[in-house]
């Protein structure tokens, strides 16, 4: 039936709608057409009188295959103009409806497409739009239905060959040819499969999708684009298809009735299941009969019948997972609902957390987590998927048998897990150098502690100012480190306290401690100022890296002295590390001693270049000349007495002038470098023009015969 559309321009009773398809077992199945709405088709005619109808893009292509060169188009027209024409199924007696849909393409085939709702799933779709009548003409063990007609009781690949012949022998058979093109199989048998609709258990989602959207908008998603992906894809999701036919899972609580068929599904009859579930387990779905699991008297409440039967298919895993909030937290006395985080893969975005989100949403209103975090996957060196036939993969007990537990770990906390993360024994050669940093800091701190009471620190006040500059420069890392623990941004927590432990601790305030620690006296308040400010910035660091480095952090833990109110045993036990606002530096001090950095790394090169040239060895060997001009004079004599301290080196010398090395950084600072004056003190190792002055002890400088009359008098040296 062309509907009137064709009259005038060709025989109708001769004309036939050309259709491709690679799968001839499906044609049983047919019940449409589909055309391109907005595409061009032509009416070729040939000079036996047939008509056909296909794709005006592709008749050149059409009609080479099937071998036809004399041909004439004597009509074009849009695709629309076929809507809700009829045409004859080639072998069955049933009517196939001409459909619109935008999915046909010209890129191959001839642009009218077989269209079998039972076998796939546009095909499905456009059924449903058109109302198509459902037909499925293949039963579950692949074999051919009675709506197969002559075909009933053949194999579907069987099915596949008598088609085709049958085809031929009635002249319906336009062109065929072999081809090699890609076909579904089963990811664990390998064998192909076929598209068959079945009756299936459905949650319809479209009822509470946008109050689904505003629960995912109220959840903190990290990575923050994690929000827009789920977003979209329950925005843009079809119902939900929760029923397996599979002989393991948990169960569907559906009876249905012998009497009338209809599945049966009430408050009651579900009360009735869950109850044996909780006091058996779901297998006592499998191990019971039906009536074992209703109320006596129960009626099916369609037409009162009393005999039951059950549903034999099993829930969707992922109906299972996502409701595991429910048996985790929901239930349970001691937990709260929701949940504060949901930890996985960024492919749970398709899975574990949408149907979470659903399950909840649909039954409480809100999300089931606060916060959802996702990461990438663990790949070899070079970026590739690790698999056993590649050879690449990495076990986990290898890494800890050559390098340890901690190392394994930071190498999971260095990591920026939002994307995929690179794993190989470089990458682990390498983090082993920094994990070495953090240890040796640490080591060198409780060197210097093992005789410090926590209990008697030095006031904040009473520090000296180098060692508040520590604090203040601890302080932050603490703030940094806490925010980046609340942002699961771990591989900012290790980098933050490794970059303190080599440039802030080892390159700079260990380094100029090291003259304090060795050559003051031990009860002096400078020397106990150091130590005061060294077990605070241990104390804190250990609390910051227990999560991470948690075998090394509890190591330290017992080797450091503690306050009355640490628990000694284990690090973990005791509370995380806290920020000091009093530590902080107001911004005028805060510059000068950046500043103070700078010029430092400025003599440093200087130094490096003197020793060079052969012109010192050691630093302390040096003296420093700071010729200044400007602002820089007044900045720079300020600190005269204690730059030689800041230096490591035994005189620095402040005066105007413009001769020398430029200090990077600062403007009006130009640094020479030359001997040191004086004798070399065998104490300290500092040269100075007073050694052998002090009558009690002649071949010590100055600062150290005093700190031996004033500390050590009763020490015979």
């Amino acid at each position: 039936d062309d509907l009137g559309r064709f009259s005038g321009v060709c025989d109708v009773d001769n004309l036939y709608f050309v259709i491709w398809t690679t799968t001839t077992w499906s044609l049983p199945g047919n019940l449409a057409i589909a055309l391109n709405p907005s595409e061009e088709y032509a009416l070729v005619r040939v000079p036996s009188g047939e008509t056909y109808v296909m794709a005006n893009a592709l008749v050149e292509k059409v009609m080479k295959h099937a071998g036809h060169s004399d041909y004439e188009i004597v009509h074009v027209f849009e695709g629309s103009l076929v809507e809700g024409m009829k045409a004859r199924h080639p072998f069955l007696d049933r009517e196939s409806l001409l459909i619109l849909a935008d999915y046909v393409t010209m890129d191959s085939g001839t642009g009218c497409v077989h269209t079998a709702p039972a076998h796939g799933l546009e095909d499905y779709e456009s059924g449903r739009k058109y109302d198509l009548p459902d037909i499925t003409p293949i039963d579950d063990r692949g074999y051919m239905t009675s709506e197969a007609g002559m075909f009933e009781g053949l194999y579907y690949e069987k099915a596949a060959d008598a088609i085709l012949e049958h085809l031929k022998e009635t002249g319906a058979l336009f062109a065929s040819e072999k081809m090699i093109h890609s076909y579904p199989h089963c990811w664990r048998c390998k064998q192909p499969v076929i598209y068959r609709a079945t009756s299936q258990w459905f949650c319809s989602v479209e009822a509470f999708k946008d109050e689904a959207e505003k629960a995912c908008r109220e959840v903190r998603w990290i990575p923050g684009w994690g929000e827009e992906r789920i977003v979209s894809m329950i925005r843009d999701r079809a119902d939900w298809c929760i029923s397996r036919q599979r002989h393991w899972g948990l169960p569907i609580p559906v009876f249905y009735c012998e009497d009338c068929g209809k599945p049966v599904c009430t408050p009651e009859s579900i009360d009735a299941v869950s109850k044996l579930f909780g006091q058996f387990g779901s297998n006592v779905w499998y191990e019971r009969e039906a009536r074992d699991f209703l109320p006596e008297g129960f009626a099916c409440p369609h037409c009162g019948g009393r005999s039951f039967t059950k549903e034999t298919d099993t829930l969707d895993g992922w109906f299972d997972s996502g409701s595991s909030h429910f048996a985790a937290l929901a239930r349970q006395e001691d937990a709260e609902w929701p949940a504060d985080l949901y930890l996985e893969g960024s492919d749970q975005y398709r899975g574990w957390f949408q149907s979470s989100m659903l399950t909840a949403v649909a039954t409480k209103g809100k999300a089931p987590y606060k916060t959802v975090l996702t990461h990438g996957w663990v790949v070899d060196g070079e970026g590739k998927a690790m698999h056993k036939s590649l050879g690449n993969t990495i076990a986990p007990e290898d890494i800890v048998n050559v390098y340890g537990a901690d190392l394994l770990r930071l190498w999971v906390a260095s990591s920026d897990y939002t994307a995929d993360v690179r794993v190989s024994d470089a990458i682990f050669k390498q983090l082993s150098q920094a994990y070495l940093k953090i240890r040796n800091t640490a080591r060198y701190i409780l060197g210097n502690l093992n005789d410090f009471d926590p209990n008697d620190l030095v006031p904040y006040d009473e520090l000296e100012e180098l060692d508040r500059w520590a604090l203040m420069k601890l302080d932050k890392l603490t703030e940094r480190v806490l925010r980046a623990y609340e942002e699961f941004e771990y591989h900012i927590v290790f980098h933050s306290i490794h970059n303190f432990c080599v440039v802030d601790m080892s390159n700079f305030y260990l380094d100029v401690l090291k003259d304090r620690l060795y050559c003051e006296g031990k009860e002096s308040l400078s020397y106990r100022s150091a130590q005061t400010t060294m077990y605070m910035i241990l104390d804190s660091m250990v609390r910051m890296l227990a999560p991470i480095l948690a075998f090394t952090s509890d190591e330290i833990w017992q080797a450091m002295p503690h306050a009355e109110d640490d628990d000694p045993r284990h690090v973990v036990f005791n509370s995380m590390a806290v920020t000091h606002p009093e530590f902080r530096f107001d911004e005028r001090t805060e510059e000068k001693w950046e500043k103070i950095v700078l010029l430092r790394d400025g003599v440093n090169f200087a130094l490096e270049q003197a020793r060079a040239d052969k012109k010192i060895g050691k630093s302390l060997e040096a003296k420093v000349i700071l010729n200044c001009s400007g602002d820089a004079l007044g900045f720079a004599k300020s600190l005269e007495k204690s730059l030689p301290t800041l230096f490591i080196v035994s005189q620095v010398y402040v005066q105007s002038g413009t001769e020398g090395q430029p200090c990077e950084g600062i403007e009006g600072i130009r640094i020479v470098v030359g001997n040191a004056d004086g004798e070399k003190c065998p104490r300290c190792w500092s040269f100075s023009v007073d050694v052998g002055k002090d009558e009690d002890h002649p071949t010590l400088c100055a600062r150290c015969a005093n700190v031996v009359k004033t500390y050590y008098k009763d020490v015979e040296l």
